[in-house]
């Protein structure tokens, strides 16, 4: 049997059903398609992806084709629409089987159904849900209709019904004739549109892409300095590299599974300490399991205007406050702060995020989803289910039962007291 591993969101050989189930049959073959529509202007002004994400993504892809390498697998890496590739590529390598990891959002149910429709024959797809914390097979809400519109009754419900599936090895290697003479190299980011450019040296994320990276920082975080120790305690931080775990932009693409992180937390608080703040970081894996769970119920509605409470508010669309937001001058330091910090390094801390959203949407009252496509550009751990899940949630129009909104400058004064934070940022030209 010969199988192609369609990789999207799972850049890793470890903890990959999908490459797992691949590598049963007799020849495997990898592919990852860029796609050229994600770096046009879009809807709201923004392209989809902009040179942060698009660098780290490029990192994480180099380092996929080398660890595959090392299995006797070729990556083929193209800059074209899956729909160009994929049904030639089937065609091409009598491919029988295809697999690839479950998404259910409005631009990846395109992109497959695009692939499937080209395909001159009727071939099997086969797809794994192999993002999750909690499988969708053991959560206690087989129903999806049924998902609580409140996070702390799906935590609850999920601590105490659910177990974390273990993870799954790295297959054997192939035999060397597996690797196919055919190259189709990463392209550079030149390539994508965009200029070389290196990290800012105040980026509180000055790290690289890729499965090997993303295990070197928990060796890092977890183990060296034993910061997740103090992980609850520190993870409302602004400024540095350790305030809190940033493991973040590995599991948006994949290089990371939530099942690894949970497996090397629990095996810390075995070896070294169980603590609140080692649990926090649990927490933090179901919260980003929760709105997954959420827009796989809701589909589309987590890109509606009403979002998922369908609420009509008086949105406004202004050039100018959107310019203003965008490059930092607005009224309150510490929302510019964190937008200078955004553009300059494609990063922004969870504090930060509540605050500027909160801005945006209470404050100015603005298009939330504006602000959102923006995070979208910029952002290095852009998640779909999470950026849009937490938009809402910050606007009024998804899960935030007490819909609150953010005294700023009270903010500013509890979690940046010295000013250290935004006299960092502040000072800073913009791009």
């Amino acid at each position: 049997m010969k199988s192609l591993v369609w990789f999207r969101n799972d850049l890793r050989i470890a903890d990959n059903s999908s490459l797992q189930k691949a590598c049963k049959g007799e020849k495997v073959l990898a592919v990852y398609c860029i796609d050229p529509s994600l770096f046009e202007v879009g809807d709201f002004g923004f392209k989809k992806m902009e040179k942060y994400r698009a660098k780290f993504l490029l990192q994480s892809l180099n380092t996929l084709q080398q660890n595959l390498n090392s299995l006797n697998i070729t990556l083929l890496v193209y800059f074209a629409k899956a729909e160009a590739v994929i049904p030639g590529l089937i065609e091409q390598h009598n491919i029988d089987k295809v697999y690839l990891q479950k998404e259910w959002t409005r631009d990846e149910v395109r992109e497959l159904a695009e692939v499937r429709n080209k395909c001159s024959h009727v071939i099997e797809f086969i797809e794994s849900f192999d993002q999750f914390l909690f499988h969708p097979e053991d959560i206690p809400f087989t129903d999806m209709s049924k998902i609580p519109e409140v996070f702390t009754q799906f935590r609850k419900a999920c601590e105490k019904q659910s177990q974390v599936r273990d993870t799954i090895a790295v297959p054997d290697p192939k035999e060397p004739k597996n690797i196919i003479p055919e190259k189709a190299s990463v392209p550079k980011l030149e390539d994508l549109g965009f200029e070389s450019f290196a990290s800012h040296p105040h980026s509180a994320f000055p790290f690289k892409g890729g499965e090997d990276a993303a295990l070197a920082r928990i060796d890092e975080y977890f183990w060296k300095t034993g910061k997740l120790a103090y992980y609850k305690k520190t993870r409302n931080g602004l400024v540095g590299k350790d305030y809190s775990s940033k493991l973040s932009p590995w599991l948006a693409n994949g290089s990371l599974s939530p099942r690894t992180i949970y497996r090397e937390v629990k095996k810390f608080e075995k070896e070294v300490k169980k603590n609140q703040d080692t649990y926090w970081l649990i927490f933090e894996l179901i919260w980003r399991d929760y709105f997954k769970y959420v827009s796989m119920k809701h589909r589309d509605a987590i890109f509606h205007l009403g979002g998922i409470l369908g609420k009509d508010y008086p949105w406004n669309n202004s050039e100018a406050a959107k310019k203003s937001w965008i490059k930092g001058t607005t009224k309150e330091p510490f929302v510019n702060a964190n937008m200078i910090e955004l553009a300059n390094t494609g990063w922004m801390s969870n504090r930060g995020r509540q605050n500027v959203a909160s801005y945006w949407a209470k404050e100015l009252k603005q298009d939330w989803r504006i602000g959102a496509a923006y995070f979208e550009a910029l952002l290095l751990d852009y998640d779909v289910h999470s950026n849009w899940g937490n938009w809402m949630y910050n606007s009024g129009v998804g899960n935030d039962p007490r819909d609150r909104k953010f005294n700023i400058q009270r903010q500013a004064q509890m979690y940046d007291p010295t000013a250290k934070f935004q006299n960092r940022w502040l000072q800073q030209t913009l791009f």
